[in-house]
């Protein structure tokens, strides 16, 4: 199972953009590799990514094989007004992580 860290700005003033940084541990195999026996380890990566903030969708992303294990992501919000960031990773076998963040607009 991932785990998922977020950071936000202490403070945040309306109509600031500020950044929002993600963080997932996630072996993000590539299905290249083989194991001891010669059998190819199968692809399990990361392949989806989204934001939304209070319900409206501030960015998705469609990542492939070359995402490293443990994927840092990094994007900018205008900060409108409190609410909440919902983040969703998807990975290759249907497995969702999801993750929220209050964002309190001063």
């Amino acid at each position: 199972m991932s785990s998922a860290r977020i950071r936000l700005p202490a403070s945040i003033k309306k109509g600031e953009t500020v950044e929002v940084k993600t963080l997932i541990t996630h072996t993000m195999e590539s299905g290249q590799r083989r194991d001891s026996a010669g059998a190819v380890i199968p692809r399990k990566i990361l392949n989806k990514f989204a934001c939304t903030y209070n319900g409206k969708d501030v960015i998705r992303a469609d990542w492939a094989s070359a995402i490293s294990a443990n994927p840092y992501f990094s994007f900018y919000v205008v900060a409108a007004e409190s609410g909440t960031l919902e983040f969703t990773w998807t990975d290759d076998d249907g497995t969702v992580t999801k993750e929220s963040a209050k964002l309190t607009v001063a």
